[in-house]
């Protein structure tokens, strides 16, 4: 693949800020009125996501690599994909553009006294216990999803997602040709696992925007309470990712480095490696050197027995 020019910084950081408002609309506008009016199941959750993530990618790849996410940026980083300032001013980016689209949308649902915005906020917010998606149904059984099953399944599928975004992205953070496709399907597969328990937060930008923006609407969780946990674990996942492929590149370069040939009795061996030359090149240089002392010893010796005859 070609490496093509960079964009300059502020327009690279403006597209992830575009971008990441583009996104998160999206995605709290199919969960909040979309959800509350025709209903929402898994299946809807994972194919609306994985679109929106695969078109918002399509439209930015090409200006910023299309990251969109503070866990793959934080990975990109660490791999050196993407230079740390960059990186930086990515996720400021990234969480002011999810934060705009919350309060946008919040702004747009419309209210009444008899319906609340507790009634439109439970499929956007990303929560557990009782700020799950499906805490409504289970609480009927008196049981619920805990903070352990969320944080391992969020965990997962954010492994899922970093590793398909950090195996499509160049080694300056460039967006490939199967970038958008990868993006497409991890979010929709890491959602399907992810969304019956905690509503798919996947991206720390995405759970923070709609968390801010559903504070002190009735809730029956407050979802900032709970956000650590839509923070901690995408980024664990992300540096999990990069100490692998860290480790990979290390081992490969250990591997791929030349070894000097051993001559082996018996064996044929019609070229040396560079170092066996070398050596036997210094070899005769020193041959060459010790036959240039004896001749010149042996020509003194014979010019002292010349002065002595005389």
């Amino acid at each position: 693949m070609e490496e093509t020019k960079q964009q300059p910084l502020a327009i690279r950081v403006a597209a992830e800020l575009a971008g990441s408002f583009l996104l998160c609309f999206a995605i709290y506008a199919f969960s909040t009125w979309g959800s509350a009016v025709f209903g929402i199941n898994v299946v809807f959750a994972a194919l609306a996501t994985g679109l929106a993530y695969a078109a918002v990618t399509a439209i930015f790849s090409k200006v910023s690599g299309g990251q969109l996410n503070p866990a793959v940026t934080v990975a990109a980083v660490l791999t050196s994909k993407t230079k740390v300032l960059d990186g930086v001013l990515y996720v400021i980016a990234q969480v002011l553009g999810a934060i705009a689209a919350g309060f946008a949308v919040v702004a747009l649902i419309p209210t009444n006294e008899t319906v609340t915005m507790s009634i439109w906020l439970p499929g956007a917010v990303n929560g557990f216990e009782a700020g799950s998606v499906s805490y409504s149904v289970l609480s009927q059984y008196d049981i619920s999803f805990s903070v352990t099953l969320a944080i391992i399944i969020e965990v997962i599928a954010a492994l899922l997602v970093v590793a398909a975004a950090m195996s499509s992205l160049g080694e300056h953070g460039e967006s490939s040709d199967r970038h958008v496709w990868m993006m497409g399907l991890s979010y929709a597969l890491a959602t399907a696992i992810t969304y019956p328990v905690t509503g798919a937060g996947l991206n720390p930008a995405r759970s923070t925007g709609i968390a801010l923006a559903a504070q002190g609407q009735g809730l029956t969780q407050n979802p900032l309470s709970q956000l650590w946990v839509f923070w901690i674990c995408p980024v664990l996942a992300a540096a999990v990712v990069a100490l692998v492929m860290i480790a990979a590149q290390m081992i490969n370069d250990a591997m791929s480095r030349p070894k000097p040939v051993v001559a082996v009795e018996g064996d044929d061996v019609e070229t040396l490696s560079g170092e066996a030359d070398f050596v036997e090149a210094e070899d005769s240089h020193d041959e060459a050197d010790a036959e240039v002392r004896d001749e010149q010893s042996d020509a003194q010796r014979d010019a002292d027995e010349g002065v002595e005859r005389h």
